[in-house]
């Protein structure tokens, strides 16, 4: 038992490990698809907010170039440069203007009259429809590490505040700002970082995943821009340890527990009680047959069926331990029908060629109080084709106490033919009286008695009485637990006619052994 305690101990730690280990699998795996699925929920704000942003900022480039080229000023005078510095104070967006002429950079806001070579000024990187010129990153306002991006309508230009993007949220996304040429429709990105995403998804509204990067594409249709928030998922997931960690853990937890429930599970599916009725829905408890002896002739007249099994494990269960649990938990009825089965189909021949041989088999107190015992035991005479008489019926003292269902279960297994006997007599509540009112056919004397035979017990002189109560109600008696010759001899000059069973004469033995037994006698 104690290998077997140990075994299902290490059942358990397995279960529980194995849980973990899929729980910490799974909880990875889902934890993943949700911090991936919440940051591209993200995205899409995101995008929406960026586009915003630039509406605001196309909005207050375009209002300042209209400023500046409905001037009247004299070009790049100091009136002129005090209306355009004016202009930039009422701007969030922007950070340097000014006036461009023949390809050069005539003056700015901030650096006054310059002058810049022909030619110096490359070509714009983006025309839009309406003749804005777009450039990013012109030689004159260059700063590492940072987009300078500069709009040119007519002779005046305006620079955007590169520090627009340290306004974005916190959360580590990257953007994109792409706009498309009117005929040609061709894109251009003109801000943010550029990653390997195809035109399609940088100008088409919607969400969505390509390879390793997440992203949010969100178009004005106004100025033909879109905006495109983006993050990898080595980011994503970078970002959101915190929260991956706490599903993983989550997910071990969850699993080390699911595989040590499910290991109790399995431990009482494997319990005795279930694996008792497991075995009694596949047929495999087995019946064994213990000779029953007439004490004067020494022959054998009739046997004793009983119920023997192994569970599971390979260990076998005794009869007091099974039986017991049976009807603990409601089943012993199905045990009993299973050894009748048994018994008339393994002695059924015997049984028919010597009707007075006698079969018998216990039963349980639920048995009487079944409605369905009854009608058990006529079908299985029926198709055995065996005699009523030919099958006794053993009770215990105590499943009849004060039970007058169990009394008139009796009083029918009586009249149909079947023989009753009340079983380990003399360790319930039988009285004279109860044993008159119960008019059974005999008592198995409980081999408890038997065993104080040759001792100075206190109980030893209890079997003369109970065999002169049983004489005098003429009740046949069987001796129960006989083991030695001895305790045979004591019965021999009884004065009655006595029954006995025991290991003297034979210990439980399958059908086949039984029935060779009783050819050799």
């Amino acid at each position: 038992m104690r290998s077997t305690s140990k075994g299902r101990a290490l059942v358990t730690i397995a279960a529980t490990v194995f849980g973990a280990v899929c729980g910490t699998l799974a909880g990875h795996f889902i934890g993943r698809l949700i911090v991936l699925r919440l940051t591209a929920d993200k995205l899409g704000p995101e995008a929406t907010h960026v586009s915003r942003l630039d509406d605001e900022f196309a909005q207050d480039t375009k209002t300042a170039l209209t400023q500046m080229n409905a001037s009247t000023l004299p070009f790049c005078s100091e009136a002129d440069l005090e209306s355009i510095r004016n202009i930039l104070f009422h701007s969030h967006f922007l950070k340097e203007a000014g006036r461009i002429r023949d390809g050069r950079i005539i003056c700015s806001a901030t650096f006054g009259r310059v002058q810049v070579r022909a030619g110096e000024l490359p070509q714009p990187d983006f025309v839009a429809p309406n003749g804005l010129k777009l450039y990013r990153n012109l030689p004159a306002f260059r700063l590492e590490n940072w987009l300078v991006l500069t709009s040119q309508a007519g002779e005046s230009y305006v620079v955007v505040n590169p520090y627009i993007n340290s306004q974005r949220d916190p959360f580590p996304m990257h953007y994109t700002v792409t706009m498309m040429d009117g005929p040609p429709n061709q894109t251009n990105q003109l801000m943010g970082d550029f990653p390997q995403l195809t035109g399609r998804l940088l100008t088409t509204d919607g969400n969505g995943r390509q390879g390793d990067v997440l992203y949010s594409t969100h178009c004005s249709i106004g100025d033909r821009t879109c905006i495109t928030t983006i993050l990898t998922v080595s980011e994503t997931l970078n970002a959101e340890r915190g929260q991956l960690t706490g599903y993983v853990a989550f997910g071990g937890v969850s699993g080390a527990l699911l595989g040590f429930f499910a290991s109790l599970v399995h431990r009482r599916r494997r319990s005795t009680g279930q694996q008792l009725r497991r075995a009694i829905g596949k047929d495999r408890l087995r019946v064994v047959y213990q000779p029953v002896v007439e004490i004067e002739s020494r022959r054998i007249v009739g046997a004793v069926a009983l119920a023997r099994w192994t569970d599971e494990e390979g260990i076998a269960v005794g009869p007091e331990i099974f039986v017991r649990l049976a009807e603990e938990w409601g089943f012993v009825g199905e045990i009993t029908e299973l050894v009748v089965r048994h018994a008339l189909r393994d002695l059924g021949d015997i049984l028919q060629k010597h009707p007075d041989f006698r079969l018998a088999v216990n039963v349980a107190a639920a048995d009487l109080s079944d409605r369905g015992f009854l009608s058990m035991l006529e079908k299985a005479l029926k198709r055995s084709g065996v005699a009523t008489r030919s099958l006794a019926l053993e009770i215990t003292e105590s499943s009849t106490a004060r039970n007058n269902t169990a009394i008139e279960t009796i009083r029918v297994l009586r009249q149909r033919g079947h023989r009753v006997y009340i079983d380990d007599f003399g360790t319930g509540y039988s009285s004279l009286s109860y044993l008159h009112a119960l008019s059974i056919d005999a008592i198995k004397i409980d081999k408890s008695f038997i065993q104080t035979i040759g001792t100075e017990a206190v109980t030893g002189c209890i079997l003369p009485q109970i065999l002169s109560i049983a004489k005098e109600l003429s009740l046949e008696v069987i001796l129960e637990g006989i083991e030695t010759q001895e305790q045979l001899d004591h019965f021999s000059n009884a004065g009655q006619n006595l029954f006995a069973q025991g290991w003297l004469f034979g210990f439980p033995v399958p059908a086949a052994e039984f029935q060779r037994r009783l050819t050799s006698d």
